[in-house]
């Protein structure tokens, strides 16, 4: 034991970098799972907590006054209700800020749906002014218990008495209202009612949806929103940064296990003297295959160890989503489990790999047996004499006889042996160009199965780079050219009943940087089968249609034509070139859906017409809301002022909401993966840079003999290491882009936003990434390539031996 540990030692002092890479790999690796983890049960466990706690509905329906919702109890399924609580869509305005809300009157703390307190506390009817915000509706406001907020218009005032946290859907500036709860005398004038239904099965949901509307009438019901869609819209940005830690995760650890199984089978090879010397002393293979495994785990062990500390520590104080993900997984019950498996899992992969490469050193025989020539130290063909001024080496009789024997079989030549050039390299030597390039070249690619290795592992750290450069600028695109992926307008403005539709039009194209308005109006309507309601959109009209991102089919120009987006169809089960009927109200609304459009709202469940073909069904349609798409160069945040000062509190005036704006923390995380597979290709590099030096001692007499001098005997090694990294680069761009544009539009998928959202990087980023591989390569080889072609001929002997 003492032996090993001394030999262990000595080859650590040896090979200091290459530990301490494994180590910062081990270590960036495990983090990166333990921050998908946290992500995931952040994402996850919040929303799952207040459902909880609030003992949430599972189905909430939006209906007219005149509703008989007292029906609703009776259906089989429903375990119990809440409500019906009278409703009322206004706005409240807190500090400069303003929001659309849903005012919602209940006389008690509800037991269904009963919304946990955060902060002050529930209504009291000494304050009958007083009301209960939802907290993200308090976030955009600014709004804190004490606080008094106004209706514009009027000369009403709320008083906030307490913020709750809900399960329901989000508060979403222009898309989803607030919830506010308030005192029945608060709302004196309700538009509608709401109920809530728990569910003794809630996998029964879209069937008790079904037949609650039945029940009620499909004209009765305005909209329906489910548990499933507030948990997806909860999880929302954070399930997608998760996911992505997680892939590159696991695709950096199966990066880290080949490039560690990559160096150990270098380093055999390059100390067959050593381990047969240890063999020869009493080592047995059990002995050598636990020097080569302990060594590495313990460094895995400590990179791990690492990592989980930090995390734990420090993962907390990570500004932004990823420290408050941090946070609340740290007091999640799984949280010490995850904690302890996740690095044990890493450093139990590593030490798989490790030990299929350890294994290997076991078999090593006490007396080394001669290997086989190398490339460079064999014969030299004729070609590749006449160049370097040698005198070709006859052809033995025996491979005259092989050779003309294919020849009259008419098979084709026989692959050049090792110590003989390829016809290639030998017409590039007669072509004068450099002999040092031709042997690097032949040197990186003459055996086969060890090279193609070699480049498989550099290849796979380089892919995933080029992935996470994808995923890098589809959100960058998100930002630069919005109208390319479904945001061609900027500004979201909704006018009340002070103004007329003439009268918003111009107050809003008077400003001198609103290219175009689009008036339009935005409902619910109950799908076929009338299991849940999506967003019906009618924008723009025939003359100045709404100019929709199609990511397939055309736009929607005649009449009853429709774009649709990808959760729609996947909702309905229907494709482009389909009709479908969904119900407004009372009427039917039939359309046909000639294009699918990229969708970033609604999770994709959205229909979009023109105005004047929602008009056709229902003349005296008003519009509600106008899309504005401004100038170049606008500045979105100092339009809305303008527009909201012009209007006179008549305007309600949002930015449109980018999904990518989320998504901002994934830039850092991105960035973070890209060191740590650099780090990863680093150390497979150094260990390919090793192989090649140590192969390159063998034909070192005979370069020197032909004549080449060290700085060209230098240049052959760092020319095999350069196409080395030149071969694994151009495989990780051939296979990394089709695989990035595949998982982006994966998931653009699954969100509901659809295909069509990936974006590869440019020509001069892809040419900068390989271009910077390869001279780091060359600039890395050249160092102990120069050292071991000055080396004195006694150590060369010696090696060669």
């Amino acid at each position: 034991m003492r032996a090993t540990l001394r030999w262990a030692h000595s080859d650590l002092r040896t090979h200091r970098g290459e530990a301490l890479f494994l180590v910062l790999a081990t270590a960036g690796i495990v983090a990166s799972l333990l921050l998908a983890t946290a992500l995931f049960g952040y994402a996850t466990n919040p929303w799952q907590r207040v459902f909880t706690q609030s003992h949430g509905a599972h189905v909430w329906l939006h209906t007219d006054t005149a509703a008989d919702t007292g029906k609703l109890a009776e259906l089989d399924g429903v375990d119990s209700v809440a409500g019906p609580y009278p409703t009322a869509a206004t706005t409240v305005a807190s500090r400069g800020s303003r929001a659309a809300v849903e005012l919602r009157g209940t006389p008690q703390r509800p037991s269904v749906g009963r919304p946990p307190v955060v902060s002050g506390h529930w209504l009291d009817p000494a304050t009958p002014n007083g009301v209960v915000l939802e907290s993200r509706l308090a976030r955009a406001l600014l709004a804190e218990p004490g606080d008094t907020l106004t209706v514009p218009g009027t000369a009403r005032e709320l008083t906030v008495v307490g913020l709750v946290d809900s399960a329901e859907p989000r508060y979403r500036p222009g898309e989803q209202p607030g919830l506010v709860w308030a005192l029945p005398s608060a709302v004196p004038d309700p538009g509608g009612q709401v109920i809530g239904l728990r569910l003794t099965d809630p996998g029964d949901t879209s069937y008790v949806v079904q037949r609650a509307v039945t029940v009620l009438g499909a004209g009765a019901i305005g909209e329906v929103s489910t548990w499933q869609q507030a948990r997806a819209e909860a999880q929302g940005d954070n399930r997608l940064l998760g996911q992505v830690l997680g892939l590159f995760g696991l695709g950096a650890l199966v990066a880290a296990g080949l490039a560690v199984h990559g160096a150990i089978g270098t380093r055999i090879r390059g100390h067959l003297r050593d381990l047969s010397v240890l063999k020869a002393i009493g080592f047995t293979p059990g002995q050598v295959v636990r020097i080569f495994l302990l060594q590495h785990l313990a460094y895995a062990l400590l990179g791990a160890v690492a990592a989980a500390a930090l995390a734990e520590a420090l993962g907390s104080r990570i500004p932004g989503r990823l420290g408050d993900a941090v946070g609340v997984w740290q007091g999640l019950p799984g949280h010490t489990v995850a904690l302890f498996a996740i690095p044990v899992g890493a450093v139990l992969f590593i030490g798989a790999t490790t030990g299929l490469a350890a294994w290997r050193a076991g078999r090593v025989p006490p007396v080394p047996v001669q290997r086989p020539t190398a490339a460079l130290g064999g014969r030299l063909s004729g070609a590749t004499g006449r160049p370097l001024g040698t005198r070709p080496a006859s052809t033995p009789p025996g491979g005259r006889l092989a050779g003309g024997l294919r020849r009259v079989l008419g098979l084709r030549p026989a692959a050049p042996r090792a110590g003989q050039l390829s016809d290639l390299a030998r017409r590039a030597l007669g072509a004068r160009i450099p002999p040092a390039l031709v042997l690097g070249w032949h040197k990186a690619f003459t055996r086969r199965p060890r090279s193609l290795a070699t480049v498989a592992r550099l290849t796979l750290p380089l892919l995933l780079i080029v992935v996470a450069m994808s995923a890098w600028t589809t959100i960058d695109r998100f930002h630069s050219t919005p109208e390319q992926v479904g945001l061609p307008t900027a500004l979201s403005v909704r006018a009340d009943a002070g103004l007329t539709e003439r009268q918003t039009r111009a107050l809003l194209e008077r400003d001198p940087e609103v290219a175009a308005a689009y008036p339009g109006v935005e409902t619910a309507a109950l799908v076929p089968g009338q299991t849940a309601t999506i967003a019906l959109r009618g924008l723009g009209t025939d003359q100045d249609p709404y100019p929709y991102t199609l990511a397939e089919g055309r736009p929607a120009s005649g009449s009853d034509e429709a774009v649709a987006g990808q959760g729609l169809l996947d909702l309905l089960d229907v494709r482009v070139g389909d009709w479908v009927r969904m119900t407004v109200g009372d009427q039917p609304q039939i359309l046909h859906i000639v294009g699918r459009s990229i969708e970033p709202e609604n999770a994709g469940r959205v229909i979009s017409t023109s105005l004047d073909t929602l008009r056709a069904n229902d003349p005296g349609l008003r519009p509600t809301l106008y899309e504005l798409r401004l100038d170049p160069g606008a500045d979105p945040r100092e339009v809305a002022d303008r527009l909201a000062t012009a209007g006179r509190g008549h305007l309600d005036v949002h930015t449109v909401t980018n999904p990518a704006d989320g998504l901002s923390p994934l830039r850092a995380v991105v960035a973070g993966l890209i060191a740590v597979l650099a780090l990863i290709g680093l150390i497979e590099l150094l260990t390919a840079i090793g192989g090649t030096v140590r192969e390159s001692e063998r034909d070192l007499l005979a370069l020197k003999a032909i004549g080449l001098s060290p700085r060209q005997i230098t240049a052959i090694t760092v020319t095999a290491t350069g196409c080395t990294a030149l071969a694994a680069v151009l495989a990780a761009t051939a296979l990394g882009l089709p695989l990035a544009h595949w998982l982006i539009d994966a998931q653009g998928r699954t969100s509901g936003i659809g295909a069509g959202i990936a974006q590869g990087p440019s020509a001069p980023l892809m040419l900068l990434l390989g271009a910077a591989a390869v001279l780091c390569a060359a600039a890395l080889a050249a160092v102990p390539a120069a050292r071991a072609a000055r080396r004195r001929l006694a150590d060369t002997l010696s090696a060669v031996a």
